[in-house]
């Protein structure tokens, strides 16, 4: 077992998820990725619940506000990118045309965040860590492995996030569409697809992958846990076999069983 000592600057080092029901959103994800819930208090009164595997920290959680149920904003998983200067990556993104949603600011001793819209409407966190890195565990079953946005602007996208952490773009061709991915520092950083217009209104997003040992039997357990297929288990050429899940609060993820998983940030492959 891995575990990430370190993200370098411009890596997604953390994902969580903002939900109305925490409590059932604890069962539903820990009897399918058998993850371990730890309720920790905030200095806003509040609770946030520290999702583990193994003993090692991989993903968060916290109960919707009053004004985002208000605002009928659906739960959704927040994607985190690890940054060394919080407060200079947010100047640099309202530059390049970024919507400030919630400016730098403490998050008691873990460390600093921001929450930023990109030009083309995906919102996405800011993370600088001083006590807390983000995961300890990535790319290996029932952990993240992937962040995807889907977006109708590819190019203004691919121009913001490249003026933003230096990504560089590259375009693979497939009969379904171009996909295109992110490399940090050369390293594969995310992906990227464009919304198609079936879609119809759905906001632009960062999604999850989490990776999973066996896609069609995670599927089938998601469902017998009141869960909702949105894609079911498809073969992806040269990546693995994926599936798009609904959970029974109504956020969304993906998980994927993949071919093969780059090792974790800090491990040679």
């Amino acid at each position: 077992m891995q575990e990430v000592k370190q993200y370098p600057a411009g890596t997604f080092s953390w994902i969580d998820l903002i939900t109305p029901d925490p409590t059932a959103a604890k069962h539903f994800y820990g009897q399918l990725f058998g993850w371990e819930a730890h309720d920790m208090p905030t200095d806003q009164d509040g609770v946030y619940t520290m999702l583990t595997l193994h003993g090692k920290d991989v993903a968060g959680m916290t109960a919707m506000s009053p004004e985002q149920s208000a605002q009928h904003i659906p739960p959704y998983w927040m994607s985190y990118i690890s940054v060394d200067d919080v407060q200079a990556i947010t100047e640099r993104a309202q530059g390049l045309g970024a919507t400030i949603l919630a400016p730098p600011f403490p998050v008691m001793e873990a460390g600093w965040m921001a929450v930023l819209q990109d030009p083309t409407g995906a919102a996405f966190a800011l993370w600088e860590p001083r006590q807390h890195i983000g995961a300890r565990l990535v790319n290996q079953p029932n952990t993240l492995c992937w962040n995807e946005l889907t977006t109708r602007d590819v190019a203004s996208a691919s121009a913001f996030y490249h003026g933003l952490f230096g990504w560089e773009v590259q375009m693979t061709p497939s009969p379904a569409g171009d996909y295109i991915s992110f490399t940090n520092q050369g390293r594969m950083a995310a992906g990227m697809l464009t919304m198609p217009a079936e879609w119809g209104e759905m906001p632009p997003a960062w999604g999850v992958y989490l990776a999973v040992a066996d896609c069609d039997a995670t599927v089938q357990q998601a469902q017998e846990l009141g869960g909702k297929v949105m894609m079911p288990p498809t073969d992806v050429p040269e990546t693995g076999r994926m599936a798009v899940l609904q959970d029974p609060q109504g956020a969304v993820f993906s998980v994927i069983k993949m071919d093969a998983a780059d090792p974790p940030p800090g491990y040679a492959a």
